[in-house]
């Protein structure tokens, strides 16, 4: 069975203390590239291949783009989110749908319910189920659909992997990575996930940053509104108070986490960075893809600082904090 690379392979990106001892420990990948998609470190393995998982979204969301879907700012950055199903975040998903003349019903994600604990007790409350409007990729859903409206292309498949959308979904995927897709599979909410390195993801994900809206090719000028709708509307990308969110507002870092222990970040100049937690915990990618960055001299240490809270670092007991997730022996203070 072909599979992404093994412990023996790995680094150790994170250990969790609990009063002075060390529980647990994370091996992983990562990479940090420059703004020419040039490697700058590595740790690990970030030539093999992994699924990205919503870490995908920016690309998937300017394959929407590309096929025709009308979305600007908010309605934009929705399409790229992983949101925690606010109110605020479901009347985005159902006003891109509404634009496209389609409604809800042609949601193909799961049912769920919010993640964001006080919008799910008020569905509770109310009586309402669970609905796929709800689910976290509910926005990439909808982007999908109104592209597949703007394209003539059917809604019924939009996500079969031979459909002309995901089709161009992994056609973007490669040409942003600089590198084939080296699988394809079934992400959580139902669409086609592509595999591609960590150096591809980080490589794809500078793409972004260095983009510009007066490009004399359309797909940058798409990938630089895709850029400028997450940092302009942090909150719709994950949610107030969620670490994604609260690193792109108080560090204009994009920040895009994925299922299974990946996270991507990329400064405005264009320096990126792809983690894969080996074990798929994301506990930690996040706390490592700063630091990084910091080694890489593309963010300040008291910005970095700052926005720690944020990550849940802390390890309780007894409701009391006793420990914490702390960087690995293999992550580097500089390079």
């Amino acid at each position: 069975m072909t599979g992404t690379f093994t412990g023996d392979a790995a680094a150790e990106l994170a250990v969790v203390t609990r009063n002075g001892f060390v529980e647990s420990r994370h091996l992983g990948s990562a990479v940090v590239t420059g703004r020419e998609g040039e490697v700058l470190f590595s740790l690990g393995s970030p030539e093999a291949a992994v699924f990205p998982r919503s870490s995908l979204k920016s690309l998937q969301a300017l394959a929407s783009l590309e096929a025709g879907a009308s979305l600007d700012g908010e309605h934009l950055a929705i399409a790229c989110a992983s949101h925690i199903g606010t109110p605020g975040h479901v009347a985005l998903v159902r006003d891109v749908l509404a634009r496209a003349g389609l409604d809800e019903r042609k949601l193909q994600c799961p049912a769920a319910w919010p993640g964001d604990r006080a919008s799910r007790d008020s569905l509770v409350r109310s009586g309402e189920a669970s609905a796929a409007i709800y689910l976290e990729c509910s926005g990439k859903h909808a982007a999908f659909l109104a592209a597949c409206t703007a394209s003539g292309w059917p809604t019924e498949s939009y996500l079969q992997a031979d459909h002309p959308l995901q089709r161009l979904v992994a056609d973007t995927v490669a040409r942003f990575a600089g590198e084939q897709v080296r699988a394809t599979a079934v992400d959580g909410c139902g669409a086609p996930v592509f595999a591609i390195s960590l150096v591809g993801l980080a490589r794809a994900m500078s793409r972004f940053a260095t983009s510009q809206a007066s490009s004399p090719f359309a797909i940058f000028r798409n990938a630089a509104h895709v850029w400028d709708a997450q940092l302009a509307h942090p909150w719709t990308v994950q949610g107030a108070g969620r670490a994604d969110s609260v690193v792109i507002e108080q560090l204009g870092v994009l920040a895009k986490s994925g299922a299974e222990g990946v996270q991507v970040l990329v400064a405005p100049d264009g320096t990126s960075v792809a983690v894969k937690m080996l074990d798929g915990s994301n506990r930690a990618s996040m706390l490592v893809g700063l630091q990084l960055l910091l080694a890489a001299g593309a963010i300040a240490a008291d910005d970095a600082q700052r926005v720690l809270p944020s990550l849940r670092l802390e390890v309780l007991g007894g409701g009391a904090p006793v420990g914490s997730i702390l960087l690995g022996s293999d992550v580097p203070t500089t390079f």
